[in-house]
């Protein structure tokens, strides 16, 4: 068993935390933010994800998790540090590390013996050897460590089994001693046979890289396979479904919608674009599916608009869907930020539910009115526009909602409701890459 702290009780530090001591090592999440602390040591989980309050509640009990705003003393008694703080997008597209780079000062200034320093924050090729250079600028020269990039690929929805069951772990760094301490950490794992990637530093930290900004490419790909299916009368579905069975290609992320959002795929494909104009190259294909993306969006908005042949001055529009996915609180990049801020600009009245996010989303568009059920949403309105695919609105009462609406109009960008019901009701309906309406160019 060893003693590991977790530097940040954000989404990956709090999930990776819990799901460490699980294994059975003794864990402390540490963090300066004193509320989080706070609510943590009350029970309380400060960000929604399935399954987490559990593992939380379930290794606490057992003594193998606890949570601090003593950082110094956290580091002291480690053998392992994980760094888990926000990498967030900076002004120039780059990752903004400088939390990063004071949590390796501060573990510098706190070193005592030998410990592995571990980053799971996904951060840019290179920052290792940054992260290296910084702690022994501000260690005692008694103090010995390794440096060990271990990448995260948490899905949030599902970020618990994730880092349980994961489909591998990668580990990058140039110490044996290193690798064996990484080992022990990990060992539960190896009943499931988890492939363990042992690599370099800068190996590991583009893996992550590599693999994020293929799976946008892969979203931004069907999108636009989807908007082709729209012009031509062709069905995404059964496109999708003919190639995912294709084994080169496989059915996972192929199911167009909206355009992609959240807290990793528009950062890190930003961060990795970036890079590779500071290294004199440009990543056309990744760069094409940020153009993509953000077109994705600005297209759900033509098609609304479509639906009132260009005119949505005035009307009543509700909004179901408010997070980037089902099974997350998570807006960032949602869907329905550039849905929201188009509507407001044209006059409309928004009526806005999702099952967890409305409180993030009322940070920053308190104007919209906020309902606790989609019923309450939908009533009165001249259109719903489905943004998020939760179970609730793929099971919705298509008879219930035509007769709240004030007319049957319907956008899901989902493509989660059945054509031939919509059909069959009479409603006036769009989605992504199936049939809908009458098409026109765009």
């Amino acid at each position: 068993m060893k003693k590991i702290t977790f530097i940040g009780t954000g989404y990956v530090g709090l999930v990776s935390g819990a799901g460490v001591s699980d294994f059975g090592h003794n864990v402390i999440c540490a963090d300066i933010a004193s509320d989080k602390i706070e609510q943590l040591n009350k029970g309380e989980i400060p960000i929604y994800e399935p399954g987490l309050g559990n593992l939380v509640d379930r290794n606490v009990k057992a003594g193998r998790l606890s949570f601090t705003t003593e950082v110094d003393r956290a580091i002291q008694k480690a053998d392992v540090i994980f760094i888990a703080v926000g990498t967030p997008q900076g002004e120039n597209g780059d990752a903004d590390l400088s939390a990063v780079y004071e949590v390796a000062e501060t573990i510098g200034e706190n070193l005592n013996g030998y410990k592995v320093i571990c980053t799971k924050s996904t951060v840019p090729i290179g920052t290792g050897e940054q992260i290296i250079k910084i702690i022994n600028q501000n260690k005692n020269k008694n103090s010995q460590f390794d440096y060990v990039s271990n990448p995260e690929f948490l899905r949030e929805g599902s970020a618990v089994k994730d880092f349980l069951w994961p489909d591998r772990v990668v580990l990058g760094s140039s110490s044996k001693k290193a690798f064996d301490f990484m080992m022990d950490v990990y060992r539960p794992l190896f009943i499931n046979e988890t492939p363990i990637v042992k690599t370099s530093i800068q190996t590991a930290e583009m893996i992550k890289y590599a693999s994020n900004a293929f799976l946008a490419l892969k979203i931004s790909y069907i999108n636009e396979i989807a908007n082709l299916c729209d012009e031509v009368d062709a069905d995404i579905h059964e496109v999708t479904k003919a190639m995912g069975s294709d084994g080169r290609i496989s059915p996972k992320f192929l199911h167009p919608g909206p355009g992609y959002g959240g807290s990793c795929f528009p950062k890190d494909t930003n961060a990795l674009a970036s890079l590779a104009k500071q290294k004199g190259l440009t990543l056309k294909t990744v760069e094409g599916a940020i153009r993509a993306n953000q077109y994705q969006k600005e297209r759900m908005v033509f098609k609304l608009n479509r639906l009132f042949n260009g005119d949505i001055s005035g009307k009543t529009i509700a909004i179901l869907g408010l997070a980037f996915k089902q099974e997350t609180d998570d807006i960032r990049d949602s869907a329905a930020l550039d849905m929201i801020q188009s509507l407001l600009k044209s006059k409309s009245v928004i009526k806005a539910y999702d099952p967890i996010a409305n409180s993030n989303m009322a940070q920053l568009y308190p104007d919209v009115t906020y309902c606790t059920n989609w019923e309450n949403a939908v009533k009165g309105a001249d259109a719903t526009v489905i943004l998020t695919e939760w179970r609730e609105f793929r099971a919705i009462d298509l008879n219930k909602v035509k007769e709240l609406m004030n007319k049957p109009v319907i956008l899901d960008t989902r493509n989660i409701l059945p054509i031939k019901d919509l059909t069959r009701l009479g409603f006036k309906f769009d989605n992504v890459g199936r049939k809908g309406i009458k098409k026109d160019a765009h």
